[in-house]
């Protein structure tokens, strides 16, 4: 064997009983597993003494914003060094697959916010198979730091097909996209996704979003939506998309699915009965979620959907005049925008995480009511200021969360683990480097929230039975060699509010495809990562 793990406290991922055991690892597959005391013990090249670790399959971030971050950062410790062995990019509706070069001009600049603004990557791609190449490839043919899974952007395929208005998709259109989703599904896209709170994907009605989500049934892979709201109507929007992949026949999963803002306090286990009731009817649903009560997005995503429509410049447009930008400061302020959930907007919530020109970076780490106090003026002055100035490359934390509901929605049965990290800015969401052991560390060992077998359930098995991945997800023989040791006594995440990119302890080795990409603590050159394609006809 090229490797034996020795002693390890086995966490399978099924969620049942550990047990100590001497597993082996050859040809980048888990060649055996030898329980204590039931055999002889297997020999290879190299032992790692596991004593006092647990092992486990590799952790699956089922909702991440790398998406150009693979291939900027061989490196990428911010999942490398949490155990993440394969993320879920192309989320929210937005990203760079596929494209042409009119629209690949407009999603950098629109999500700027989220992955930067591109100038350092050669966008050589504009298909779905071809960003796929592109991951594979990596650097200098090496591949990336860990696995990635490509879903479909609604959005962006509507931003190809209709372009930036606020109306019904023609026949014509409707077939186009019908068309994009079809061929990226057949060039390995594992499903579709969608942000119907960002502009252009949230113009698509509830009959459009069906007929597409009919061709990601067909070809077996799964609708996961950033639905309408998250505040002011959340059940209401997770109804709709219960309702239109019941329709479609198509299996759904929520993107970090969460009940936020005060209207809707303690109010996790309405949706939870709303999806067993679903689930007991015969839908297939699942769920991700973050463990912490922030959001994160960028700040134009606060604004009312009419005054994005048209794409980035026309929003800069809206904003220098003064009678429309009076309009925009209405709706946020008094209506509700829908860009804030239909929730009017509380700028003591609102925190500057990053920007795009260092010459706005004083805002950084500042709620805008703060900012605003601070220069005498309104807090939408200040918000307007900031967003033509950073041409909308700013990012937000959001502080509208209640701890109660994330925890009613983490003990779920079909709940999975998902960081929904963005890598930008001076000061980003601590989610980025530290879910996967915050869950560990906080939610198990410090609360009891859930038991250490349950929990890496949530970010193992399950996830890669939605991915419909027949041999990750679990450490059993045969399966490929992803695994995790992390000691259950001291991993944490060390990321905070105030230190955002410091790096987990207590996960001393992580390993994908039996080779080591975190050994002893420390980052290695290994770039073992690939595109993670469905199957056709899985």
């Amino acid at each position: 064997m090229e490797l034996v793990i020795r002693d390890a406290q086995v966490i399978d991922g099924t969620a049942g009983p550990s047990y100590r055991a001497d597993v082996a690892v050859d040809n980048a597959r888990i060649a055996a597993i030898v329980p204590q005391g039931s055999g002889p013990r297997p020999t290879a090249n190299r032992t790692v003494d596991a004593s006092g670790l647990a092992l486990s399959p590799g952790f699956i971030d089922m909702h991440a914003h790398s998406d150009l971050a693979l291939l900027r950062d061989p490196s990428h410790e911010a999942k490398a060094a949490q155990g993440v062995t394969l993320e879920v990019i192309g989320q929210d509706g937005l990203s760079y697959a596929p494209v042409d070069d009119r629209t690949l001009t407009q999603v950098r600049t629109q999500i700027t916010g989220w992955n930067g603004d591109g100038s350092d990557i050669d966008f050589d791609w504009r298909t779905v198979g071809e960003y796929l190449d592109r991951l594979d490839h990596g650097f200098d043919g090496e591949g990336i730091a860990v696995n990635a899974a490509y879903l479909i952007p609604q959005g962006t395929v509507r931003m190809l097909a209709v372009g930036w208005d606020d109306r019904p998709a023609t026949a014509a259109e409707l077939d186009r996209m019908k068309r994009l989703v079809a061929e990226g599904l057949h060039q390995g896209a594992v499903g579709l996704s969608s942000g119907l709170t960002y502009t252009p994907g949230m113009y698509a009605s509830g009959a459009e979003l069906t007929e597409l989500c009919r061709v990601v049934a067909e070809h077996g892979g799964y609708y996961c939506p950033h639905h309408r709201s998250y505040g002011a109507g959340a059940l209401e929007a997770y109804e709709e998309m219960v309702a239109l992949t019941r329709d479609a026949g198509c299996a759904l999963h929520l993107a970090h699915a969460t009940m936020n803002f005060g209207v809707n306090k303690g109010r996790a286990p309405e949706l939870l009965g709303l999806l067993d009731a679903a689930l007991a009817s015969g839908a297939d649903i699942s769920l991700d979620t973050y463990p912490y009560l922030p959001g994160c997005t960028t700040l134009v995503a606060m604004l009312p959907s009419w005054a994005s429509e048209g794409g980035p410049d026309a929003v800069l447009a809206r904003l220098r005049d003064d009678g429309t930008a009076e309009r925009i400061r209405h709706a946020m302020e008094v209506e509700g925008a829908d860009g804030c959930h239909g929730v009017p907007i509380e700028w003591d919530t609102i925190e500057i995480s990053g920007v795009s020109d260092p010459d706005f970076s004083v805002y950084v780490g500042r709620t805008i009511a703060r900012s605003a106090a601070e220069r005498g003026e309104e807090p939408f002055v200040t918000a307007r200021r900031l967003l033509l100035g950073d041409r909308l490359g700013s990012t937000i934390l959001q502080h509208v969360g209640h701890e109660e509901n994330v925890q009613a929605i983490m003990r779920h049965r079909v709940h999975t683990g998902g960081s929904d990290g963005i890598l930008q800015g001076d000061k980003p969401h601590p989610r980025a480097y530290g879910t996967f052991p915050h869950y560990l560390g906080r939610y198990v060992r410090e609360l009891g929230v859930l038991s250490l077998e349950e929990c890496v359930a949530h970010l193992t098995s399950r996830p890669a039975a939605r991915l419909r991945l027949p041999d990750r997800g679990l450490v059993r023989e045969g399966y490929r060699a992803d695994l995790v040791l992390f000691d259950p006594e001291t991993v944490a995440a060390g990321s905070t509010f105030e230190a955002p990119r410091t790096l987990p302890t207590g996960i001393p080795h992580v390993l994908i495809d039996g080779r080591f990409v975190i050994e002893d603590g420390r980052r290695t050159d290994v770039l073992a990562g690939r595109s993670v394609r469905r199957a056709p006809g899985t």
